[in-house]
């Protein structure tokens, strides 16, 4: 099947999913639940485009994801700009820091530059928390409004439901149309070895830090969604293990695969809700199925079970003939 046209009939797929869940499940509860994992997914997609596509290492891009959710109630709570105005320099901040932290972050590489994320997200972190004046610091911020086109309201629910994932449309859309241009095989081949790249012409530095400023307002859009989805933000919703979340739902889903990182997204979204009697053990709970799969399923859950699909049909195929 050619690729535009295979490409077309899995978007129209996830459309009509989304069309049916949206108008089908009824449960208030369902459909919040649904519009998180709407959000998370748009956070493992950018991070997934750093990490499985450039192979470059983030612990610290929940960063992004406070500055978009800040940034919007700052601006549409504290000096009552619209929030689509917010949205706009949301992410315009977003871009201006992370090309500021990229530029000589990401000449680092491997450990070095996750330890140099990792800092950078705790100095965003501590700044949320002690610039109580501006952000609320340790109690939060609330009072952030809600979303509003003209006479339409965007509560929780359907019609949020909707917003999230026509978001999560335009970004799966975004994602693969880079992955298909000739950035996208410039990023493969810094994936498979940087110095190779380099020596065919390819300015690793510059595609990195590319794709790390599209990565952070990826981040920055979830933070505005989020923020005017609860309505009350606070440091904790974007500190380290919020990072570390972010990785796992990449590394789980499958490093290099837009829809992997829909099920990545979706699998750490609804655990906790499946196990919440279990609330104080949810990092171990999430070690040890990080650990499963990078032993028994180490490319991602979603070429595990594609793989596993297709043995099954060419074992079946044996045994007919």
């Amino acid at each position: 099947m050619a690729e535009p046209k295979k490409i077309l009939i899995e978007h129209s797929i996830f459309l009509a999913v989304v069309t049916l869940c949206g108008f089908l499940i009824e449960n208030t509860y369902y459909l919040q639940i649904l519009t998180f994992i709407g959000i998370n997914t748009i956070l493992a997609l950018g991070l997934n485009m750093l990490m499985g596509y450039a192979g470059q290492v983030s612990l610290g891009h929940a960063a992004f994801y406070g500055i978009g959710a800040y940034t919007t109630a700052i601006l549409s709570t504290t000096f009552g700009l619209s929030p689509w105005i917010a949205l706009l320099c949301a992410v315009g901040l977003a871009l201006l820091i992370a090309f500021v932290v990229g530029l000589p972050t990401l000449k680092l590489s491997g450990y070095y530059l996750g330890m140099g994320t990792l800092g950078f997200g705790m100095i965003v972190n501590i700044i949320f928390r002690e610039w109580s004046s501006l952000t609320g610091g340790s109690s939060g911020f609330v009072g952030i409004p809600m979303l509003q086109i003209g006479s339409i309201f965007f509560e929780a629910g359907r019609s949020y439901f909707f917003l999230v994932w026509a978001a999560v449309f335009i970004a799966v859309v975004l994602c693969r149309r880079i992955l298909s241009s000739r950035m996208g095989r410039a990023l493969r081949s810094i994936h498979d070895g940087e110095s190779a790249s380099m020596a065919v012409g390819v300015n690793t530095h510059f595609l990195k830090l590319q794709i790390f400023m599209f990565s952070a307002a990826l981040g920055a859009v979830a933070g505005f969604l989020y923020a005017h989805f609860v309505m009350f933000i606070s440091p904790e919703s974007f500190g380290f293990m919020v990072s570390v979340k972010m990785v796992t739902m990449v590394v789980i889903g499958g490093m290099a695969s837009v829809w992997g990182a829909i099920l990545g997204a979706s699998l750490l979204t609804l655990l906790p809700e499946v196990l919440h009697s279990f609330q104080e053990y949810e990092m171990i709970i999430f070690g040890l199925i990080l650990m499963l799969v990078m032993i028994f399923m180490p490319q991602g859950l979603t070429r595990g079970l594609l793989d596993i699909y297709e043995h099954s049909y060419k074992k079946a195929g044996v045994k007919k003939f």
